[in-house]
């Protein structure tokens, strides 16, 4: 077998290669981009500083503002939760008939005991104004010419349901079970009925006179959160109600649960007080988180997420606004990369990296200061932060599209800078 000598390439057959060779290595690529964003970001020191602190004052706030939003919000909703999640209130059905409302049911007198067996009943207490026209005074006489003024309330309860309403006791004590089983004349004043009617010190035993009948006063109270009402009225036992006043009913029952027990509560609460008629009662208790609670969280998360907003396209503003004035200091500089082969996509490229870069530190920066200021004040206020992991992490993201969507409009006009007129110029 004969072997043919190989023929020589001439000059003109390698050429279309070298060309391929020179192209593929002078081909802009991704690390040729990236290292021209970061060298013409670091040129300028103090405007990268400058330009990184209006998109880490924007982030930051971002993140800032949702923390303290969920931060203040849980707050808020706890408040709400401590009062209204925990209460559950018991009144006598009613129907109308000839266009007189009636109630279809009473509660009974033991309903306090009987709704206290139930799981997650923490405590119980009656209550029912006392439809009274008389007077009460502290003093037994009775001035004829003395200026005629309305008495203060005057509600029947038992002695459960000052804890039922998260009330305490100023000064003296509140009457107990046995007052109430024995009908003693003795009464509980509210903390403005007290100042009312000048009762300022029990350890003298003052009486006050409910149409003329003496009642010894044992208490002030004040709180009572579920019924601010009473702290303007005179609270007697029900026992003694029922005795001198002939009260048939009461009007309502104040149960005090736990968070959460609220929905067994609401529906063992009507079978345990009337087992034969407990649709003749009616029950409200909570379902779960306080709506108003809710309602509050949102508008305190819409607030904050709008100052957040606004400040985050102020940051974005300052990003578009240095990278303007970054493209009209390099005209001289885009022009002669146009003369050298630059292309209009390798010149936008740059500029709307470099946007990306400095929107991307900055939104890292500014998470991690957002956090930290979320942090700092919950401990000043002695809160529970509250953080949303998603929005730490998706902030730096969140800054690298305000600095994409800051320097296209830059990038878009140096891509269209021409290399003659750059150059004259």
């Amino acid at each position: 077998m004969i072997r043919l000598p190989r023929r020589r390439r001439s000059d003109a057959e390698e050429a279309p290669s070298t060309a391929r060779r020179i192209a593929r290595s002078d081909r802009f690529t991704f690390q040729d981009l990236m290292a021209e964003a970061t060298a013409g970001i670091g040129a300028r020191p103090a405007r990268l500083v400058t330009t990184l602190l209006g998109t880490v004052l924007g982030i930051g706030s971002l993140v800032a503002t949702l923390g303290l939003a969920q931060t203040t919000a849980g707050q808020v909703a706890r408040q709400f939760d401590a009062v209204a999640a925990t209460q559950v209130i018991v009144t006598p059905g009613s129907a109308s008939t000839g266009g007189q409302t009636v109630a279809t049911a009473r509660l009974p007198w033991d309903a306090p005991e009987r709704v206290l067996r139930l799981a997650g009943v923490e405590s119980a207490g009656l209550s029912s104004e006392v439809p009274f026209e008389g007077t009460i005074t502290a003093v037994p006489v009775n001035d004829p010419s003395a200026a005629a003024t309305a008495a203060p309330p005057l509600v029947a309860a038992s002695a459960g349901l000052l804890d039922a309403v998260r009330g305490e006791v100023t000064t003296g004590r509140f009457f107990d079970e046995g007052h109430d089983a024995r009908g003693d004349r003795v009464a509980v004043l509210g903390s403005r009925a007290a100042e009312r009617l000048g009762v300022q010190r029990i350890d003298r035993q003052p009486s006050i006179f409910i149409d003329g009948l003496a009642y010894a006063v044992v208490g002030v109270v004040d709180g009572m959160e579920r019924r601010a009402e009473l702290r303007d009225a005179v609270i007697v036992p029900m026992g003694a109600a029922r005795e001198d006043f002939a009260l048939s009913s009461a009007e309502e029952l104040q149960i005090r649960i736990q968070q959460g027990a609220g929905e067994l509560v609401g529906e063992q609460a009507p079978i345990a007080l009337l087992p034969d008629e407990p649709e003749g009662l009616d029950v409200a208790a909570p379902t779960g988180r306080s709506e108003l609670g809710a309602n509050v969280q949102a508008d305190v998360n819409v607030v904050f997420l709008v100052l957040g907003a606004i400040a985050l396209v102020v940051g974005g503003l300052g990003i578009a606004n240095v990278t303007a004035l970054s493209v009209l200091e390099r005209t001289g500089e885009i022009g002669l990369r146009r003369a050298l082969g630059a292309t209009r996509r390798q010149i936008a490229s740059q500029f709307v990296v470099e946007s990306i870069v400095i929107g991307l530190l900055g939104g890292l920066i500014g998470a991690a200061l957002g956090v930290l200021s979320v942090v700092v004040v919950s401990l000043v206020q002695q809160w529970t932060p509250v953080v949303d992991p998603l929005a730490a992490v998706l902030a730096p993201f969140v800054g690298a599209l305000v600095g994409l969507a800051a320097g296209w409009l830059p990038a878009r006009r140096a891509s269209r800078i021409e290399p003659v007129a750059a150059l004259r110029g």
